[in-house]
């Protein structure tokens, strides 16, 4: 078999990067000795300097050009969306630039994909979109109910893949993950966010009670969870991608004081964010049937996440 030709879009942001990464460095071996082209809008998450010294190609656009999306698409073998507006905070401030990407953007490429004949494509996806679970986990049939414009934008997306699934027969899978963490994630999100406010001698932020309980992945593994459904995925079918912790925010608070040389002190309870969902849980049994367990411990992966903003004092803000 000859190497693929796999696009990637979203693919100079945190998650699409280190997917670009680990298919380069042949760590897929399916995918071992694969053209790369990578599709990114670079807006202020998306850093061409995360694929600095890769061998493949950046082109610099919008999924939502559809005549764009009509003219890099044919001749790839995979195409992977990793294109998305992600953070809740930006979305309740004002939400169009979400519906636009998350909703709009994932119907061009899918068109362009089926005009195309694209034999794989994979849309990466959110536990978000099923709101708020107080106890078990969501199973892959659970119904979408989604809590904040973000989570609502990014249903809509999923739903047009399964539309197109069923009505097309496109050949398109959705991955849906838990939190994200890992070296290389814009200083937005709570992680590197608490790192740089930590490392600089500043407080940091916690929602209300500091309870809501969130499910943590490292980058690596969601993109491991990712190849597998790129190579053994159902078309039509949602796959989930689970973590290796569950943990209040305020415990992950207090873990990352504590490994940035602070103390409880550094923590500051502020006005809780509008709608914000209490707990997220995702089984991720149907994807473990595959072969996909995560590898890497959490207390490692964020040992190493502190060190590598620890390093770069340019990546804080």
């Amino acid at each position: 078999m000859n190497a693929p030709r796999i696009l990637v879009t979203g693919g100079a942001g945190f998650i699409g990067s280190h997917y670009v990464r680990a298919v380069l460095a042949d760590e897929y071996p399916a995918f071992a000795g694969a053209e790369v082209t990578i599709l990114d809008k670079i807006t202020y998450a998306g850093n061409p300097e995360n694929l600095a010294g890769l061998p493949c190609e950046l082109v610099r656009g919008d999924i939502c050009d559809i005549e764009l999306m009509r003219a890099i698409v044919p001749g790839h073998d995979v195409v992977i969306n990793f294109a998305a507006e992600s953070h809740v905070d930006r979305s309740i401030a004002d939400a169009a630039e979400f519906m636009r990407t998350n909703v709009l953007g994932v119907q061009s490429l899918l068109q362009a994909c089926l005009e195309a004949g694209t034999p794989r494509v994979v849309q990466v996806s959110t536990d978000e979109v099923y709101g708020s679970i107080e106890t078990g986990s969501w199973a892959e049939d659970a119904p979408l109910a989604p809590r904040s414009p973000y989570a609502a934008a990014k249903a809509g997306g999923d739903l047009i893949a399964r539309a197109y699934a069923v009505t097309h027969g496109l050949p398109v899978s959705i991955t849906r993950c838990g939190n994200n963490y890992g070296p290389r994630q814009y200083p937005e999100k709570v992680i590197p966010l608490f790192i740089s406010r930590l490392l600089s001698g500043r407080r940091v932020p916690l929602y209300g009670d500091g309870r809501n309980v969130r499910d943590w992945v490292h980058v690596e593994d969601h993109c491991r969870g990712v190849q597998l459904v790129a190579e053994r995925g159902e078309p039509g079918e949602v796959y989930h991608i689970a973590g290796t912790a569950e943990l209040s925010n305020r415990e992950l608070a207090t873990l990352l004081a504590r490994a940035c040389g602070r103390d409880d002190d550094a923590i500051e309870h502020v006005a809780d964010r509008k709608g914000h969902d209490r707990r997220y849980s995702l089984d991720d049994s149907k994807l473990r049937a595959l072969g996909f367990a995560p590898r890497v411990p959490f207390e490692e992966g964020l040992a190493a996440t502190v060190k590598w903003y620890a390093d770069r004092p340019d990546w804080r803000v």
